[in-house]
C-alpha cells in the first residue's frame, strides 16, 4: 500500500515503513508524531483512491527520527567582468527525517500481501545446462 502526499507545497510517494525527509520543523524532537492530513492518493493493491484535491479522512501518521538533517551544500558565485567584482556564498537547507508508521484511507480496499510473504513466494529461477551441438 502507499500514498502520495503533499506537504510544504511538494508531493512524497510514501510506504509503511519509509523514511522522508520533510521541511524542517522547529520544536520537533526524535519520537514525536507528525499527522499528514493531506492525502492525495492512495492504492492498496488493488482499488486506487484519488482525492479531488485531497481523500477526506485520510490520514498518514510518522514519527521523527532525526529532527535536523542537513541538505547537500549549495554554492552561489557572482561574478561581473571587468569589474574586479566577485561573490561566494554558500546554503545548506535543514530538513526533519519522519519514518511513516501507519498509512489509514477510509474505505479502501487493500489486496496486497506483506514484503515478507512475497519475498517467501520468490524462488529462484532453475538454471538449464548449457546444450551441445552435435557436429
Amino acid at each position: 500500500m502507499f500514498a502520495v502526499i503533499s506537504d510544504g507545497n511538494r508531493q512524497y510517494r510514501v510506504e509503511q515503513g519509509d523514511t522522508v525527509l520533510v521541511d524542517f520543523r522547529l520544536g520537533a524532537e526524535v519520537g514525536h508524531a507528525l499527522q499528514f492530513e493531506k492525502v492525495l492518493l492512495a492504492n492498496g493493491g488493488g482499488s486506487s483512491a484519488i482525492g479531488k484535491p485531497a481523500i477526506s479522512g485520510a490520514l498518514v501518521e510518522g514519527t521523527v527520527v532525526d529532527p535536523e538533517v542537513k541538505g547537500k551544500k549549495l554554492e552561489i558565485g557572482k561574478f561581473r567582468r571587468r569589474k574586479n567584482s566577485r561573490r561566494h556564498t554558500g546554503h545548506r537547507q535543514k530538513y526533519t527525517s519522519v519514518k511513516i508508521t501507519t498509512i489509514t484511507i477510509p474505505g479502501l480496499e487493500i489486496v496486497e500481501k506483506p514484503a515478507e510473504e512475497k519475498k517467501a513466494e520468490k524462488k529462484p529461477a532453475a538454471k538449464k545446462a548449457p546444450e551441445k551441438k552435435a557436429e
